[in-house]
């Protein structure tokens, strides 16, 4: 004889099933988050941009003129302290990238018609004295043939280490955001406008930097930079973080063959001293 199932049988079998689905469901791995969250950048000085925004307007394109000029390297004044002469790089020592097994100092960019060229993942250039407030030039051109767009084509960066890098890079035409162009204090300023020349053509940075006044560790009086690229003034007198009152100059390795030539200083004294 068949028993028909009572209504509580059927109303057991039905809560079984829903309370074995519902332990099946909280057994199953939680689903996986679309992509990395991108961490939030700092503000940038004045609050307004958050650094490397690419809603930040782009410097305005000037052309700096005098397109012969820079084809030659600029004589040195004669007070000058030179740190590149087309020679050697004595005056540099390496800093090795963290995946180089090579951990020694000896520099290894090329050295090739007067200028020093990126040897690729071959580590930064640093120059094994310090200096104070001091007026820098120096020279660069990134390669000739285009290769990459925004902050892979002919990145480098000049430092005056402890304070922001001074952004190399070919900006000719090629987006990327404002605070990381050609001539800006990377993650800080864009420069004023955007005087850069073609890819292969040599630019010029002169730099005037104040270092800061310290009385003890306080900073009593903040460092300054002020930027003139290819002759035209891009930052003025613009304060900048960082307590390092001598300081080395260093280049940067970022993968891209980018020459430097004729980089000198010269250290900076008050009207009166000797």
């Amino acid at each position: 004889m068949t028993m028909k199932p009572t209504n509580t049988f059927l109303i057991a079998l039905s809560l079984a099933v829903a309370l074995g689905a519902q332990a099946a469901n909280e057994a199953k791995p939680a689903p996986k988050a679309e992509g990395k969250a991108r961490k939030e950048q700092p503000f940038t000085p004045g609050g307004k941009w958050r650094a490397h925004d690419m809603k930040r307007p782009l410097p305005r394109v000037v052309d700096p003129g005098d397109a012969d000029a820079h084809m030659m390297p600029s004589p040195p004044p004669s007070d000058a302290i030179i740190l590149f002469d087309g020679k050697d790089l004595s005056k540099w020592f390496r800093t090795p990238r963290k995946d180089d097994p090579d951990k020694s100092d000896a520099p290894k960019w090329k050295i090739e018609n007067g200028c020093m060229e990126i040897v690729p993942r071959s580590g930064s250039l640093t120059t094994k004295e310090k200096f104070g407030s001091c007026q820098l030039h120096v020279e660069w051109a990134t390669p000739a043939e285009v290769k990459g767009d925004g902050q892979g084509r002919g990145n480098s960066g000049f430092f005056i280490v402890g304070h922001p890098e001074i952004q190399v890079l070919d900006s000719c035409g090629n987006k990327t955001y404002a605070d990381g162009s050609a001539a800006a204090l990377y993650g800080q300023y864009p420069p004023l406008v955007n005087v850069s020349r073609k890819p292969g053509e040599w630019q010029t940075y002169n730099v005037i930097y104040e270092a800061p006044r310290l009385e003890g560790d306080k900073v009593v009086k903040p460092a300054y930079y002020t930027v003139i690229h290819n002759g035209v003034l891009v930052h003025n007198h613009v304060e900048v973080p960082g307590n390092a009152v001598e300081c080395p100059i260093s280049l940067q390795d970022h993968l891209n063959p980018v020459r430097y030539r004729n980089i000198w200083l010269r250290p900076l004294k008050g009207y009166d001293e000797p």
